[in-house]
């Protein structure tokens, strides 16, 4: 193991600088990310929560014209929800522990999509 690249994250404790002898030292890291979900030393999934709606409103963002577009059929728009919004949004939620806010949150990216591809204004 190369401990000059080694870090660790320790949830709910402490952060300090894990000191396996006189010489080797593991440094904290405040943050990880493996496989494009965020932990940090909270516990909490508000982070990754919070950037998995940011993902997916750019998504929405660049997609706007197609959602919007007449010339597509809702059929087609909604596989392109499913394949590239929803996906990016939901990504790894089987494991969120959902709050009341995180929830409303992801509902109303949800239902931004759905009201912008049924060609509905909020206005």
């Amino acid at each position: 193991m190369n401990l000059n690249k080694t870090k660790y994250l320790c949830i709910g404790e402490t952060h300090n600088n894990l000191k396996l002898d006189k010489e080797s030292e593991i440094e904290f890291c405040q943050e990880y990310k493996h496989l494009r979900v965020i932990f940090d030393p909270s516990g909490t999934d508000d982070k990754e929560i919070r950037s998995r709606v940011i993902q997916a409103r750019k998504c929405v963002a660049c997609l706007n014209g197609i959602l919007w577009s007449k010339d597509i059929r809702n059929e087609r728009i909604l596989n392109i929800y499913n394949a590239l919004i929803k996906s990016s949004l939901l990504y790894g939620s089987e494991t969120w522990r959902l709050t009341e806010n995180n929830k409303r949150c992801v509902e109303a990216t949800e239902m931004d999509v759905l009201r912008r591809s049924s060609r509905i204004s909020r206005k």
